[in-house]
């Protein structure tokens, strides 16, 4: 007697896959089988719809007044070192192992700060031995503790830079992009190191991560060479595609030409750029409430779309750069400030920044 099959569909969903990956730290799986990386930064993968999805290029457009860039940096190569995720870092640098130093440490929740509290106290105590059954084996390790609730995005104390131990580790890569002539040699930086971390049919098992700080700095070699540029980001989006990473590429587009600026964001498949407020704009603090806390901008020109035809509709592009309590980073959308009763117009308190009947610098 033959035995009965279950029969099976050419498009059933593989659900092995999606198990290992929510066991993983640092991983989320979402829609249409996408995976997600965080940004580091909770306000933004909530905009991006999850994070940066594994197999995407991402690319921040500079601003030439303020370095804001680097906030959005400096929180997503955090988040990898706090999941032990392989990092290739890249700058224009003579020593950019040095930027590693800069980084910021993750925020301790209360469950965390009332574990250390307690160590600190038990090294205090002086206490008669037959009490030291109480306490050692049964006592929570604030370590593990921390290792296995690793949340998928951190909140990160922009104050404190991050412990030595974290980013000395083996799995970090530091390359300095000053004194190449050619990307050629940086190509095949990136392609080692994306062989660490291969797509298989098995699983993502893991994950990492490609920071490179303004690709097209004027102090580098390669700066003329527009096409050079031009094809590193080509190789690289590719290489990327079929691996699990994500790649975070930061350029000024004001110092390039406009053609160039034009194929770099096309060939972006999340393109964000930041820009500063000036200190004295009295035309946009009265357009915008919480204008005092503001730091920055942030613009979301275009959100990846992998494995879905559905276009991502946001609710604003523009959002505020907030530091709460002076050390977290917050993004929030950006809010109109009540008209003045006594010009005779009535309160309005619409969201949308094209509300005003003035011309101003967010009226898009």
């Amino acid at each position: 007697m033959a035995t009965a099959r279950s029969k099976t569909s050419s498009f059933s969903r593989n659900l092995t896959s999606t198990g290992a990956v929510s066991h993983i730290p640092g991983i989320k799986h979402g829609p249409n089988g996408t995976t997600f990386l965080s940004s580091g930064i909770p306000d933004l993968d909530k905009i991006l719809g999850g994070g940066f999805p594994l197999g995407s290029l991402v690319m921040i457009m500079e601003d030439a007044e303020a370095p804001h860039h680097l906030l959005l940096l400096r929180t997503f190569m955090s988040q990898g070192l706090v999941h032990e995720q392989p990092l290739l870092y890249a700058s224009p640098s003579r020593d950019p192992r040095a930027f590693l130093g800069t980084l910021p440490s993750p925020l301790l929740s209360k469950e965390e700060k009332t574990l250390k509290n307690e160590q600190e106290q038990e090294k205090g105590l002086r206490i008669a031995w037959q009490y030291k059954k109480y306490f050692g084996e049964n006592q929570p390790n604030l370590e593990n503790s921390r290792d296995t609730r690793r949340e998928y995005c951190s909140e990160f104390d922009l104050r404190k830079p991050m412990e030595r131990h974290l980013f000395s580790a083996k799995f970090v890569e530091c390359v300095s992009t000053l004194d190449s002539s050619s990307l050629a040699a940086f190509r095949d930086s990136c392609s080692r190191f994306l062989e660490k971390v291969p797509r298989n049919d098995v699983g993502v098992r893991c994950a990492g991560r490609i920071a490179i700080q303004s690709l097209c700095a004027p102090q580098c070699g390669y700066f003329n060479n527009e096409w050079d540029m031009v094809s590193f980001i080509r190789s690289l989006k590719n290489m990327v595609r079929s691996s699990n990473a994500v790649a975070v590429v930061t350029f000024p587009p004001s110092l390039i030409s406009l053609p160039l600026s034009k194929r770099l964001q096309h060939l972006a498949d999340t393109l964000l750029s930041v820009r500063a407020i000036p200190d004295e704009d009295k035309e946009m603090s009265k357009l915008l409430t919480g204008y005092q806390d503001m730091v920055g901008l942030l613009h979301v020109h275009k959100v990846a779309q992998i494995n879905t035809q559905v276009p991502v509709i946001l609710e604003a592009s523009t959002f505020s750069i907030k530091l709460q309590r002076r050390r977290s980073l917050v993004l929030e959308r950006l809010n109109q400030a009540p008209v003045d009763g006594s010009s005779g117009t009535s309160y309005n308190t619409s969201t949308s920044c094209s509300g005003s009947s003035k011309a101003s610098p967010l009226d898009f």
